[in-house]
Parts: C-alpha cells; structure tokens; sequence
C-alpha cells in the first residue's frame, strides 16, 4: 500500500520556490493553504487575518459563498467559448456593470493591465476618428506616482526605476505631470491630448489621495479641453473607499472607467473597460480582442459580484469601518505611526523609519498572526476584505500597536 505524500513544510515550500520561480517578486515568508472570509491558514494550521486581501482583489472576503456558488454553478455548465460565439452569461454582465457604473458599454478583459493597456488604445483610436488629432499624435497625459500596471506601454509612463529601468526603449505618446496639481496638467494638455488617465487614489503609491476638489477639476478640464478623462478603479473601486467608486466621492463621472481585481470576486482575472458609447464605439471587429475576455465563468462571477455591491451593503460596511480605522491609526500617531492617509477600509500607513522599514513592520505584524504588505520606504497597506468585523479590525490595530511600540 502506497504511503500518502508527506505535506512540506512552509520552510520546505519556499526553499522549494526559489530554482524554479521567477524572481519577480519578494512575498512574506508565510505559505497559505486555506481561506476563508478575513482568515488565511498556512500549511502548518497557523491563521493570519488577512489586512491585505489581495491588494483588493477579495473585497468580499476569501471564497465569499455567494461567488464560489455562482462559480460552481457555471462551472457544471459552460467555462469557455472565446468571443467567436456568444454565450448565455456576458449579456447580463455587461448590462449589469453598466447599470452600476452609470456609463453605456463594456469592454470585457482579464487582468488590469489588460484594462489599461486597452483603454490606451481606445483613447488614441477616439482621438484619430472622432477628435480628429493628426495620425500617430495622440497623447495621454498622466500623473507621477502612478501605478496602472507592469507592461511594456504602461511602465514607459511610470516613475518607479524599479518597474521601468532595464525595460526600455519606451513607447512615446505620454506626458507625466505631478499627482494632485490642476495647473500643471492643464499646462500639459493641448489639441494632441486624447485623455487623462489617472487614479482618483494612487495606491501603490501609499493610498495618496487628492485635495478635494481635484478629481472635479479633472473632470472640468477634460470637458473643456475635449479629451477623455479616463479613472483607473482597478484597486480603488467596487466599494473599498466607502462608496461604489473613488469617484463617488465628488460626484465625477468620468468618461471611461476601469475595473478590475474585486470584478472577479478573488476566484477569476477579470476587468473591464466601460465607457460611453461614443468611446468605446470607435472599436470594430477585429481591432481588439481576448479569448479568455468575457469568457462565461468570468461573466457569471462578475454577474454576481455586482450583485453584491447592487446592494450597498459593502459600500455601507467600507464606510462605517473605515472610522474605525482612521480613528485606530490617529491614536498611534507619535507611537510610532508618523502620519497616514485613509479612505473607506484602505490606508497607506507612514511608520517611523527609526522602528523599522515597511518591510520589517510587515514582518512583525506576520509573527502576530496579520497580513500586511510595504510598499515604498517605510509606508504599509491596510485594506482588509470589506467582511471584516469590527472586532477583527480593532485586534489587527492593537497588533500594529504591539509591534510599534516594542
């Protein structure tokens, strides 16, 4: 009788990484096995509450029932038919995220980046045929700072060396202006311009966000300059800001909106780009496409999680917690928190660099059994899944108090 396999430990695993994965990443020395709602479980049976939820990929928490049995029940029927035919699903995606969104059409991907990179297209095709900018002039003004994704296109407009140096020569056609500054991007904008692309909170950055009043002003120029004003929510929307989107906030409809991560309810890659019809009405058969993009798995599953935020009880959680949280991360302010920046159940945590690195914080606050990430210097992320409790939120701050005050 064949003896069954010996689980590896977590040290046996990530020993077992490092000759056969790329090294394009450096994740936290904890290797999970099991999920569910707020709570991971690595492979030793120890839980972590996760403060991190797949940078916002799981705001519903992870295998949020009414997701997997949305999945399970599309995966009993039909996964795949690429957009060579039609299926019984992305109908009622499309219509659905449209209705949610305020806009008119939907463009189905798989990752953001995809999002991104197909919105660049769209903007300069909507400048060539219905703006009427000269061939091959087009220009997408953009902000330092940001973070839209890891291609090609996408880190010739970045501002990160660590995602740009090595991968040039660049794709042209870009101008960057500084995060937050009406006048210098209107300085930047003139008849080439065929959109603004921005996020209306910069995440990767370390949740930065903007004076009031900005985003209108985006959306006040835009209009006047005739170009797009085109808002990447991949990581700020669907209800982690404490509003269905970051745009909410000032009541800003922008002319295309971007989504992605949550849309896919931490069970598929799915995104999208949706627009008003006149954007993405310049595409036509042929110009653009993705086989597994809008495939009916991915439809089914996003079907649902619009469902969940048609609701507004995610937006009403996001809103009430995040007080919670802003009222916890100004109460460690001189102990060891050095400022912060907060919107909904998302903040960028600055720690003295004098206690340790973001990094190093992040570290910590694993041996405490919770799950954060650094992003740059000395900055963390919190953004819990949107299913916290109150409970689990204030025992992750007591755990960053712990930590910092050592």
């Amino acid at each position: 009788m064949t003896a069954p396999a010996r689980t590896r430990s977590s040290d046996e695993l990530i020993t077992a990484e490092q000759p056969v994965l790329a090294h394009n990443y450096h994740p936290l020395p904890v290797v999970v096995a099991r999920a569910e709602g707020t709570w991971v479980e690595d492979v030793e049976g120890r839980r972590y509450l996760d403060m991190l939820a797949g940078y916002s990929a799981l705001n519903f928490g992870h295998r949020n029932p009414v997701l997997i049995e949305a999945a399970h029940r599309q995966l009993d029927r039909l996964t795949l038919t690429s957009r060579a035919f039609h299926n019984d699903q992305l109908a009622e995606f499309a219509e659905s995220l449209a209705a949610l969104t305020g806009l008119d059409m939907v463009l189905p991907m798989n990752t953001g980046a995809e999002a991104v990179e197909s919105a660049v297209k769209v903007a300069r095709k909507w400048a060539y045929e219905v703006k009427g900018v000269p061939a091959d002039r087009a220009t997408i003004v953009v902000a330092a700072g940001n973070f839209h994704g890891r291609t090609t296109t996408i880190v010739s407009f970045s501002t990160d060396e660590t995602a740009r140096s090595g991968f040039g020569p660049f794709t042209p056609g870009f101008r960057i202006v500084p995060y937050n500054d009406l006048a210098a991007l209107e300085a930047a904008v003139d008849e080439t311009t065929a959109a603004v692309l921005i996020e209306p909170i910069q995440g990767e950055a370390g949740v930065i966000i903007p004076d009031d009043g900005y985003l209108a002003g985006v959306r006040d120029l835009t209009r006047r300059a005739g170009c797009l004003f085109i808002a990447d929510e991949i990581q700020s929307g669907l209800g982690r800001t404490g509003s269905t989107l970051a745009v909410d906030h000032e009541g800003v409809v922008p002319d295309a909106l971007l989504l992605g991560k949550a849309l896919g309810g931490g069970i598929v890659p799915v995104s999208a780009v949706v627009a008003r019809r006149e954007v993405l009405g310049v595409l036509k058969p042929g110009e653009h496409g993705s086989t597994f993009g809008g495939n009916p798995l991915a439809a089914a599953v996003g079907s649902a999680v619009v469902g969940l935020l048609e609701t507004g009880e995610f937006q009403r959680r996001a809103a009430e917690l995040g007080v919670v949280l802003r009222d916890g991360l100004t109460a460690l302010l001189g102990k060891g928190v050095v400022g912060f920046r907060s919107r909904g159940l998302w903040a960028g945590v600055d720690i003295d660099p004098a206690i340790g690195t973001g990094r190093e914080i992040s570290e910590r606050l694993m041996r405490e059994g919770i799950l954060a990430k650094d992003t740059h210097g000395s900055t963390i992320r919190l953004a819990p899944p949107l299913t916290i409790t109150g409970e689990e939120l204030g025992s992750a701050l007591e755990a960053l108090e712990r930590v910092l005050t050592a």
